[in-house]
This record gives structure tokens, sequence and C-alpha cells, in this order.
């Protein structure tokens, strides 16, 4: 039976200028969520702040939070958000202040809750917006935590990264205007690219795939394949900075309803066993797993499709190419060389990946040995 559909919260923006929207907002008091200094550097917050001033807006600014937000920071920013009781959260960043801003909202709003399985639980996780609702401002194109129902937040004791979806997390309001995302890096532009990416190959390969979710996947595949190389030739080209981010978001629509695959259950664990940026680690895994899925015939339909309008063969030897063209190695020994550490720990990786809520709609439910099989040869590389 097909579940229902979300796309988005309330409002949705996209393109050069809608920051604008800020000043349409009904708020008095608003927390701005940042991970760091980057968006005061740039020039964004000063745009952001003007917008605010504008609609009569107070604020405060939360600052600091890692790579991977874990929950000590989430409480930290919670009891801020108490001293200061905001009617708005707006998380500006990547994923990782997003993320970390919808579990602020969390525990901002529940603060009789003290750790993370209790949000794991569906019939427990708690009704949200009895005090405020939540703006996210994507700066990376890349995770789409503006229009997704998902957050993961790492546990400061063990390192375990703790995914954790509701439809109750969706923003009320998402605001992708390409300026924030001007003055990314190279490799994060990479990164982060190639992550939308999965997200929409992964979508669409998804064992709950729909009309609606192939025809937004589909957009952005094409889309993030021939757009990303061009933006990392030409970081400020407006134009193919709003391409990305749009394309991205469009993922996002897709994958929060119908869930990933096997790419991101085995990147969640390289990132909570060896802290490999999430990014990263799927754009190296993707073009083994879509070899491997390809064992289905449905998926390697839709796979020869997309390859074929990209004008390859295979859609793994364009994955391969991507890659190449981005700077981002063919092989995980390359970002991890201790080869006994990894061998080591391959069965913890295992296990991760086979628990993770990804898994399950993977075109093909894999067995221990399949992953096994899958992480040595990514580890190793091939042609």
């Amino acid at each position: 039976m097909m579940r229902p559909m979300k796309l988005g919260g309330s409002e949705l923006l996209f393109g050069q200028g809608t920051l604008s929207h800020l000043e349409t907002i009904k708020a008095k008091k608003a927390v701005i969520v940042l991970a760091n200094d980057v968006m005061i550097k740039n020039g964004v917050m000063a745009i952001i702040e003007n917008h605010l001033k504008n609609a009569n807006i107070s604020f405060s600014i939360f600052m600091g939070i890692e790579s991977d937000p874990g929950l000590a920071t989430v409480k930290r920013g919670a009891n801020f958000m108490i001293q200061y009781q905001p009617d708005v959260i707006i998380a500006v960043g990547g994923g990782s202040a997003m993320d970390a801003a919808k579990a602020m909202w969390i525990f901002y709003e529940n603060p009789d809750i003290n750790d993370l399985e209790t949000l794991m639980d569906k019939e427990k996780f708690p009704k949200l917006r009895k005090k405020a609702q939540l703006v996210c401002i994507p700066s990376t194109a890349g995770t789409a935590s503006e229009v997704s129902r998902s957050i993961v937040i790492s546990d400061d004791k063990t390192g375990i990264k703790y995914g954790i979806g509701n439809m109750e997390m969706v923003p009320d309001i998402a605001i992708c205007d390409p300026i924030t995302t001007i003055s990314l890096p190279k490799s994060i532009t990479a990164e982060t690219g190639m992550d939308a990416l999965c997200h929409a190959l992964e979508a669409i390969v998804s064992t709950r795939a729909n009309y609606l979710s192939d025809i937004l996947a589909e957009k952005a595949i094409y889309d993030i394949f021939n757009t990303l190389p061009k933006v990392i030739e030409e970081g400020t080209n407006i134009q193919y900075r709003e391409t990305m981010l749009t394309a991205a978001m469009v993922a996002g629509l897709a994958f929060t309803n119908v869930s990933l695959g096997i790419t991101h259950s085995i990147a969640h664990g390289l990132g909570s066993i060896f802290k490999m940026p999430h990014g990263l680690a799927n754009a190296i895994l993707l073009p083994y797993i879509v070899d491997f899925n390809s064992q289905n015939e449905p998926t390697k339909k839709i796979y020869n499709n997309i390859a074929q309008k990209l004008g390859y063969n295979t859609l793994s030897k364009a994955l391969i190419d991507l890659n190449t063209n981005l700077g981002i190695p063919l092989a995980l020994k390359d970002r991890l060389p201790n080869k006994h550490d990894f061998d080591s720990k391959i069965e913890d990786l295992i296990n991760y990946a086979l628990t993770d809520g990804c898994t399950k709609t993977n075109p093909i439910f894999p067995t221990k040995s399949h992953l096994r099989s899958i992480i040595k040869m990514a580890y190793a590389g091939k042609e």
C-alpha cells in the first residue's frame, strides 16, 4: 500500500532573492542556528539579519555545531532556546546545522525527553509546533534537510549515529537561495553534490518508488550530472549554483517520501566508525552499489535508461567518470589507507548497514555476504 506523500512543509521557495521571504514571517523572536561563522564571514548573515529587522523580528544566534552533531550540542542549543523562548527557529547551513536545529526544536518543545531512543519510537515521537515553527535555509546543495523528515544525531559516548525520521520534522518553511552557496569550496561542493545525486539515484529504484517520486528523482539526476562539473569549474556562477541547489532540494522531496538504499546504509556506517564525510562515502560507494543492484532486472532497466540518456553504456561507468572529473577517489583505501584497521572493523560496518533503515528499501535486500563483498570491492577499487 502506498504511503502518504508530503512535499515539504507549508512554504517552499527557491531561486535568487528568495531570502527576502523572511520579511513575511509572522513571528516576534527568532533563534538562528549556525554551525560556525562561515555564514557571517561570507555576508549571508548580514542579508538575513536585514530581512529580520525589516520584519521586526528580534533574534539571537546559537553557533557551534560539529560536523556530526552530538546529543550534548543539541541539548545545549535546546537550553539556549528555553532561555530565549523563540517562536521561530531559523537554521542556516549544511546538513549538520539543519539536523541539529531540528533536534534542538524537539528538545526545546519537549524538555521532558532526555534521550535519542525515545525519538526512534514512532509511537513516542512528540507533536511539534507547540512553541515555534522551523525555517531551514541550506548553504550546501546536498543533504536536502530543508525538505526532509530525517536527522542524524550522534551519541556522544559511542559515536554511533542515530538516523531518526518522522514527518513532524519536515521544516515549515524552506528557502533555497543560491547566494548562500557561492563561497562553498570545491571539495565540499563536489561531495555534497554527489550526496544529492545519490539521493535521487537511490530514490528512483527504491522499493517504495512511485510515479511522482520518479518524476522528481529523474529530473534531479540529469540536472546534477550536467551541472555539478560546471559549478566546480565556475563556483561563482549563480545560475549553476541555483540549478544545483534546486536539484538537491527536488532529490530531497523524492527520497524523504520513498527512502533510500544501501549506499546510504554503508555510508552511515563509514561515518560512524571511520568518521568519513557522508557525501564522500556515498560518492565512492555509489558505482559499486549500482553494479550490485543491477542484478535486479527492473532496476537494471532503470539504470540503463539513465546511462543511455547520459551517453554511456552503463551507469556505473558514468559515475566513475563523474567522480574522476570531480577529484573524488574511486576506492575507500585512498581515504582510509590503514587496511589492517579497516579489515578489523568490516563486520561492525556490515552489522551497522544491515540494521540501517535505508537497507529495507534497497531493490535487493542484501545478505552479510553481499555487503562484505561490496565493501571489500569498494575498499580495493576496480577498473
